[in-house]
């Protein structure tokens, strides 16, 4: 007869001793598991990311501009304001037409060398002769004004002793002859300006304006009948101008 079996007891599980470790133990396997590099990677996106935010939620900074004043439309009684302009005084008087820096001027007539010369402003008759060499023996120095300041662009006719060439009274150091209003004397087409042409006879502004814009667009005039090339000068008023005009 069979004998009933006993059954075993189960033994008892083992259980595993837990050991004590402290935080920096743990720490310290965290950080083997995790790994240093991930570690340092992951520290340095968090301080982006702080920097970042921290950026985009801070105040600005006002411009400079916003330090300026600012022109409201209603100014309150003494607030600051810009000072008023200063006026300038104008007590002194600025010349419309300020002398010229340098005169040139034609000396013609009875000198020893007769030409055209330039000289600084403030200049006389009597050093326009006196660069033309000196009167020459027969000249009537006493039919010239030698104080007479020079004018740019003018002739200086020295007469001889007996000759009646009165020249033009807006010439330095000229005198006008008497009862005249238009004088004889030699004007130079190519040198004068056109209060100077319009004393000749038969000049007028519009002739003299002619005049000058023929000789400044096509050169000087050569002789006498080259002033038949200004329109309004035909050979009558030319043969009227002989005697009366040099080139």
């Amino acid at each position: 007869m069979r004998q009933p079996i006993e059954e075993s007891q189960p033994e008892a599980a083992l259980t595993r001793p837990l050991i004590d470790r402290s935080v920096s133990d743990r720490a310290r396997e965290w950080i083997e598991w995790f790994g240093v590099a991930r570690l340092t990677t992951s520290a340095v996106a968090v301080v982006v990311v702080c920097v970042g935010g921290w950026w985009l939620v801070r105040t600005p900074p006002a411009p400079p501009e916003s330090a300026l004043p600012v022109a409201g439309t209603d100014v309150a009684a003494g607030a600051a304001t810009l000072p008023p302009p200063v006026a300038v005084s104008t007590d002194e008087s600025v010349p419309a037409n300020p002398p010229p820096a340098a005169v040139v001027v034609h000396v013609a007539g009875a000198v020893r060398v007769p030409g055209v010369f330039e000289f600084s402003a403030g200049r006389r008759v009597a050093d326009a002769i006196d660069r033309a060499g000196g009167p020459a023996e027969d000249a009537h120095m006493a039919a010239l004004n030698l104080a007479a300041p020079l004018v740019d662009g003018t002739q200086i006719y020295v007469p001889v002793v007996g000759e009646e060439v009165p020249t033009p009274a807006s010439l330095p150091g000229s005198e006008a002859a008497p009862g005249t209003d238009a004088p004889i004397g030699p004007i130079d087409v190519n040198r004068a300006i056109a209060s100077e042409l319009e004393t000749l006879p038969g000049v007028g502004p519009a002739t003299a304006a002619a005049i000058i814009t023929e000789r400044d667009r096509n050169g000087p005039f050569v002789s006498l009948a080259d002033l038949e090339r200004v329109p309004g000068i035909g050979p009558a008023k030319l043969a009227a101008l002989e005697g009366l005009v040099a080139t």
